[in-house]
């Protein structure tokens, strides 16, 4: 949902989107194991949560590029890795799904290619191939659209450090199996 340039966002606001996005990632993304390289830079607070009031495209793609710039000048001990939350723009995951086109042409039209990547993050994120209800799109799937931007150099030792990361995707989506839907949405209770 667009607001007219005159007005605010309708939807969330920062601090709604920012403690939603934090419990998913306790819960969920650290909580179940998903990403088993989340905890170490969560707990040292080397996650930065940033928030996007952007209700187009091109407004998101300028912060965007702001937040991959502060992330390539600011050293990994301050800050490891960045959760660029939008909860107004790209609500349609087809349009999200298009978008990430744009976010690597801007990796390389920055010159970080190799530097930063960016992964994503979506209410309705769905998998090649799977059905909308399969649980295991559950692995990717945040409270809002969500542009996850990791350093290159952080990915290498954590997978160099990890026995076998080949099998992450697949204790996943056993996890997830094991949960099934009305599992998943308890985590998110009380």
């Amino acid at each position: 949902m667009t607001a007219p340039h005159d007005q605010a966002p309708v939807g969330p606001g920062e601090d709604e989107a920012i403690a939603l996005t934090r419990r998913w990632v306790e819960k969920a993304v650290i909580g179940l194991n998903l990403c088993p390289f989340a905890k170490a830079v969560y707990v040292k607070e080397q996650v930065r949560f940033a928030y996007s009031d952007a209700t187009t495209p091109q407004q998101l793609i300028e912060q965007l590029g702001e937040e991959l710039l502060l992330l390539r000048d600011v050293p990994a001990d301050q800050i490891d890795t960045t959760l660029l939350v939008h909860p107004h723009v790209l609500q349609d995951f087809l349009d999200y799904n298009d978008f990430l086109d744009r976010a690597d042409a801007l990796i390389e039209a920055l010159e970080l290619d190799g530097v930063l990547q960016v992964a994503s993050f979506h209410p309705d994120y769905r998998f090649a191939d799977s059905l909308p209800d399969d649980i295991e799109n559950h692995s990717n799937r945040s409270p809002f659209p969500t542009l996850h931007l990791l350093r290159e150099d952080s990915i290498d030792r954590a997978v160099d450090a990890y026995p076998d990361p080949d099998a992450i995707v697949e204790r996943n989506y056993a996890t997830l199996r094991r949960l099934g839907h009305a599992g998943w949405r308890g985590l998110f209770e009380g």
